[in-house]
């Protein structure tokens, strides 16, 4: 039983990393790539490493595997936030055909801020100058 679960979890972990890497030939912009390679790359490495979890079936290893799980699933969102952020501030061309651009105007170029979202130094400035 232990080993059909073992191959079911890494089983469907491969294939969401498989179609994590053709999305990334097949989409066209990076914001694009960027979202799959994100949700599916995270899920497939987080199932694959739940079938390890059960193949070793050590106490120390599930540790080691569920904290992995938590670090990947905290950072990968995080970082490809930061990377799509990034890539907007420097104006990476978006694909032709997107609709809308919900950014459009919000960001200061200078410092790379949201207008209308005040900033800590901001705040700080504003408290001295009160």
């Amino acid at each position: 039983m232990i080993d059909i679960l073992i191959m079911i979890f890494s089983g469907i972990g491969a294939i969401a990393i498989l179609l994590a890497s053709i999305g990334m030939l097949r989409m066209p912009d990076l914001y694009l790539r960027l979202s799959v390679t994100t949700k599916a790359a995270t899920l497939g490495v987080g199932l694959i490493l739940i079938g390890a979890a059960f193949y070793f079936q050590n106490v120390g290893v599930t540790s080691r595997v569920l904290a992995i799980i938590f670090f990947i699933t905290v950072t990968a969102p995080v970082s490809a936030q930061l990377i799509g952020r990034a890539a907007y501030l420097i104006k990476t061309k978006m694909w032709e055909h997107t609709v809308t651009d919900e950014l459009e105007g919000m960001y200061d170029s200078s410092n790379g801020s949201l207008h209308g979202i005040e900033t800590s130094d901001e705040k700080d400035a504003q408290i001295i100058q009160d």
